[in-house]
């Protein structure tokens, strides 16, 4: 079964960084989910890695320059 895309470019950015975290959240192990964004997450990466060391896994799928996919796993 493939990932499910949040395709978080036409959410404000306020609401982004809640709506990736609470997807995460509802992943059992060994899940993940493919984002979708308008630019390089990689300030979201280093809220995973502070909030939640160990737990996740990150790939970049495409790097720009306009579109940026990466999949979040949740580990065992």
């Amino acid at each position: 079964m493939a990932d499910e895309k949040l395709d978080v470019r036409e959410m404000a950015p306020r609401d982004r960084h809640p709506a990736i975290f609470g997807r995460w959240e509802s992943l059992a192990p060994g899940e993940g989910f493919e984002l979708v964004n308008d630019h390089d997450p990689l300030p979201l990466f280093y809220q995973f890695q502070a909030e939640k060391p160990g737990q996740f896994t990150w790939d970049y799928l495409e790097s720009g320059p306009e579109v940026w996919r990466v999949r979040i796993g949740k580990t065992g």
